[in-house]
């Protein structure tokens, strides 16, 4: 981290990932607060020797830089204390972690805090997880409920929940239409295996569905067991807590809040694997493709038809169980919704990535995976981003929602560009939307198709930084395409419904503080989220045509030389453009625009130490 950067997150303040203190003399004892809430939320910055004054009405002036007068005593404090285990019972940090910046001759004492390993948390102070656990919810540390606590030392448990044994529910509690159901799916799928000789009792132990204490000698269903293949009545008098929901909101006529919708209501055994088919069925039943299925078993199988399996396996095998919560499912006419009740238990970068599973509830991930769904550990949200790319789809959103505590995921059924969203675009931007390259487009198409988008939505859809965001939505925002809405972390973008298009919108000339500072809702890169790399940075979104990468690179140019309006340094521009490799830049951009629209201010000497850039013309 740089002066740059932290002058830059200040214009913003505190933060789901940003804490800053003024830190006098010694390290302030609430640091060990946000420690804790940091590793335990999503990460995030301590900054010491900075002051909020609360009292300042302009939110950008809330912050100054006070500095910290014994830097290096501090960090020798800070550690002695973290690895003393008397006041933290987990030192998640490296020597790297910690460390100083000069900001205008004054020194900032940084401390990354990456997010826990599941297994690692409650990450606690003062010895005690029910007292001393910590939560990060928007710009304030909060005391974590014991129900809170007890998820995360529950999750921490690499066995996971779902084996529990349920005294006093028997083989009396199945509903066995639902598991002979089940055994003639995994017949057909394993038509050799030795478990189709089992009786269902048999059947269940080695699926892990029934278990026997071998101490006790006490015998029983387990959670895994009642809830995929138990009888309504019995899931609901033991899991009272858990509701399943599938509505249908497509095709409705003006007032009319569902098409179709089903709940427990005594009709079905509303099991997980009951639950499972029917959802999947009627996710599947219009989908715009040819396809050929016998009843759900995969034939001539399509990437749309895999992706809703994988999407309803994990909300299933991920779900906390064990909190009071609501599996639902709900159809749009232009997206999937998916919730279910508990956290993410693995970054969602990781997630993204794939190759990476740590499910919440493994024995019902094995009882499905033995039928065909979610057969490929880690693979199953590449497969949904996959089917989403072939089809030219939005790219789906997955999000944890501390406030309800569920888990989110939106599956969109629409090209980046519908066509109807286009026509409207078109018809309010005129002749001025068909000039914005593909990039703009696409942003006022999603500001368009969900009424309003922030920073963090454009991050996902377009796979760019926070900071590029920013830029793209303030040049929009300056050229009247888009009208802001609210301050800080409520920063939303809706498009201008009153733009009036047959008069030349010109582009601001915009600083790069002016341009921060008209976007407050940047999320701040966390310790575990790594820096991009120029070539990354080139490659602003996978699905981009040449021409929009070109375009894109006119873009880049542009801001150059606007920023060069000033004479700067190669690393200046480096750093304004969030790059890494000089280089590259000079290769990429600078070389480029030289003795075009860019200029060195010493032509004699390249190499020269002082070497400045300038896009105001030598005077002949």
């Amino acid at each position: 981290m740089t002066s740059r950067d932290i002058k830059e997150l200040l214009l913003y303040g505190e933060s789901i990932h940003l804490e800053c203190k003024e830190c006098r003399s010694d390290v302030p004892k609430s640091v060990w607060e946000t420690y804790s809430a940091f590793a335990n939320t999503y990460g995030g910055i301590i900054l010491l020797g900075v002051h909020e004054d609360k009292n300042e009405q302009v939110f950008e002036k809330r912050f100054s830089i006070t500095g910290v007068s014994s830097p290096s005593r501090i960090i020798t404090n800070f550690w002695n204390t973290l690895n003393s285990d008397e006041k933290v019972n987990a030192n998640l940090l490296k020597d790297e972690n910690v460390y100083i910046v000069e900001v205008d001759g004054k020194s900032v004492v940084v401390v990354e805090v990456p997010q826990a390993d599941y297994r690692q948390k409650p990450v606690y102070i003062n010895g005690n997880p029910l007292k001393g656990s910590f939560k990060r919810s928007y710009e304030g540390d909060y005391h974590c409920t014991d129900d809170e606590v007890k998820a995360m030392l529950r999750d921490a448990n690499e066995q996971g929940c779902d084996g529990l044994l349920l005294e006093d529910y028997t083989m009396d509690d199945i509903d066995l239409p639902t598991l002979h159901a089940y055994r003639n799916e995994f017949q057909v799928r394993n038509p050799s295996h030795v478990f189709n000789r089992y009786d269902d009792k048999e059947f269940l132990k080695n699926m892990g569905g029934y278990a026997v204490n071998r101490k006790s000698k006490q015998e029983g269903l387990t959670l895994a067991g009642l809830m995929v293949f138990g009888k309504g009545l019995s899931i609901k008098e033991r899991f009272d807590n858990i509701r399943m929901d599938y509505i249908d909101k497509t095709h409705l006529a003006e007032g009319q809040r569902w098409s179709d919708r089903f709940t427990y209501d005594g009709t079905w055994e509303n099991n997980l694997y009951n639950f499972f088919h029917k959802v999947v069925d009627k996710l599947t039943a219009d989908i715009p493709r040819p396809f050929s299925m016998k009843g759900i078993a995969r034939d001539n199988d399509t990437p749309v038809h895999m992706a809703i399996r994988e999407a309803v396996t994990n909300m299933i095998i991920h779900a906390d169980y064990m909190i009071t919560g609501v599996l639902r499912v709900e159809k749009f006419d232009n997206h999937l919704y998916l919730s279910n009740p508990g956290s993410l238990r693995l970054p969602v970068d990781m997630i993204y990535t794939g190759n990476h599973t740590a499910a919440r509830n493994p024995k019902i991930q094995d009882i499905f995976r033995m039928i065909g769904y979610g057969e490929n550990i880690g693979s199953g949200f590449p497969t949904i981003l996959d089917a989403c790319k072939q089809e030219q789809w939005r790219k789906p959103d997955l999000k944890e929602v501390q406030e309800t505590r569920t888990v989110d995921l939106k599956i969109w059924m629409v090209s980046l560009m519908p066509a109807d969203i286009t026509a409207k675009l078109c018809e309010l931007y005129g002749d001025e939307f068909p000039q914005l390259n593909g990039i703009e487009k696409r942003v006022l198409a999603t500001a368009m198709l969900e009424d309003e988008v922030d920073n963090d939505t454009i991050q996902t859809l377009l796979e760019i930084n926070p900071l590029d965001a920013g830029h793209l939505l303030s040049s929009l925002v300056e050229r009247q395409f888009l009208v802001q809405k609210g301050k800080g972390r409520w920063t939303m973008y809706q498009v201008n419904k009153d733009y009036l298009w047959g008069t030349p919108q010109e582009t601001p000339q915009v600083t790069p503080q002016e341009n921060i500072a008209q976007n407050a809702n940047l999320q701040i890169k966390t310790p575990n989220t790594p820096r991009v790399t120029p070539q990354e940075t080139q490659q602003v979104t996978p699905q981009e045509t040449p021409q929009e990468k070109s375009i894109w690179i006119l873009h880049q140019e542009k801001r150059i030389i606007q920023y060069c309006e000033i004479p700067r340094t190669l690393n200046e521009i480096k750093d304004y453009l969030r790059l890494k490799d000089t280089n590259w830049l000079r290769q990429k951009y600078i070389n480029h625009l030289l003795g075009k629209k860019l200029w060195m201010t010493i032509p004699d000497s390249p190499k020269n130490r002082n070497q400045k850039y300038t896009s105001v013309p030598p005077k002949e």
